[in-house]
């Protein structure tokens, strides 16, 4: 089993926590995080329409080579697929958490 996707989403998590934690910008975190592993993807994809249908030149690669079906597969996919839905998953988490933290001071400060 391929342990790759499990990998990049926690790399992708730690790096939205790290920016959660210091500025409480959870979403910009998860952003950067993820965009790290899309961009990385899509690198890979054109790394392999060169190999396929370029004959091992870059320069023979139109623009859109990289976002050809025939390069993708599975594999390629879940590796940032699954840190976008992790990352997505945990500012979904940390906005409920602060909503919550918020009503209940808006109940504490009107009980006071």
């Amino acid at each position: 089993m391929d342990f790759s996707p499990l990998m990049h989403a926690l790399a992708a998590v730690t790096v939205q926590c790290l920016c959660g934690l210091k500025w409480g910008r959870w979403g910009v975190g998860g952003a950067l995080g993820a965009l790290w592993f899309i961009a990385r993807e899509q690198t890979q994809a054109e790394y392999r329409w060169i190999a396929l249908f370029g004959h091992g030149k870059r320069a023979n690669m139109p623009w859109w080579g990289g976002f050809d079906w025939q390069v993708w597969n599975m594999a390629s996919l879940l590796d940032w697929l699954v840190p976008v839905i992790a990352c997505t998953l945990v500012w979904l988490l940390s906005r409920a958490l602060r909503q919550k933290s918020a009503i209940k001071q808006g109940a504490q400060s009107k009980v006071v």
